[in-house]
């Protein structure tokens, strides 16, 4: 049996170019409120007062929250509705996990100079974030440091999951900026990322997989500690 034969010549002409819908730009509004801190972890969104406020169906508002579950920054609770998402103990510690696992492993991948190159020009970036004293922007500068980090190991997928790793985490370090001035400390961002970075350029794996780990954990346990401290206990699945 003949296999079918495929020509190369096809017409794009039914394609249809649409514009965002309503409920996209509302996702998207509503996911830079969360990531810039205006909206708080547990803080609930009343899909009626915010589709009253906008002016659109409710529909669209349920459309816009699908998405956002989907994207990991709210979540739909029992008796409470829809609320923006809110650490708990296990999950942080997940969370951190998966980034160790990903960072430690992309760091034994030290041979393409280009990748390597990248990884350089976010940490430049990252030093001159802190000029801006904007703690948006330096976070921002820092988890994009990172995310060149986890490039290193070439796989689309595992950057589109880390992707989504620094969507949360972003969540919770504006938060903490907003709620405890002395969580960013400007002068000591840089001297946190040094380290990693010589360690990345020098070749040295082990020594770049141990910078990584020390620079995770200690980011975790601070992270944890003043996470745990702002937040209400019912919201972070403490034991009452």
């Amino acid at each position: 049996m003949n296999n079918p034969s495929y020509s190369d010549d096809f017409t794009v002409g039914d394609i249809v170019i649409r514009k965002t819908t309503a409920a996209q730009q509302v996702a998207d509004g509503l996911s830079d409120l969360i990531l810039s801190g205006r909206v708080m972890p547990g803080q609930r969104l009343r899909e009626a007062a915010i589709a009253a406020e906008l002016g659109v169906a409710r529909n669209t508002i349920r459309e816009a929250i699908r998405q956002l579950e989907f994207a990991g920054l709210v979540r739909v609770e029992v008796n409470r509705g829809v609320v923006a998402i809110s650490p708990t103990r296990d999950s942080l510690a997940s969370l951190y996990s998966a980034r160790l696992t990903l960072e430690s492993s992309a760091v034994e991948h030290l041979i393409d100079k280009a990748a390597i190159a990248k990884v350089r020009q976010a940490y430049d970036r990252l030093i001159d974030s802190v000029a801006t004293q904007d703690v948006g922007t330096i976070v921002r500068s820092d988890l994009a440091f990172h995310t060149e980090i986890v490039a290193l190991l070439k796989s689309p997928r595992i950057d589109q999951f880390y992707a989504q790793l620094c969507r949360e985490l972003r969540f919770y370090l504006v938060f903490l900026s907003v709620k405890d001035s002395q969580f960013v400390q400007l002068s000591g961002v840089v001297d946190e990322h040094k380290p990693i970075m010589d360690a990345i350029e020098s070749g040295d794996v082990q020594r770049a997989k141990a910078e990584v780990s020390n620079h995770i954990r200690n980011n975790e346990q601070r992270v944890a500690s003043l996470i745990f401290r702002h937040l209400p206990r019912e919201q972070t699945g403490a034991a009452v």
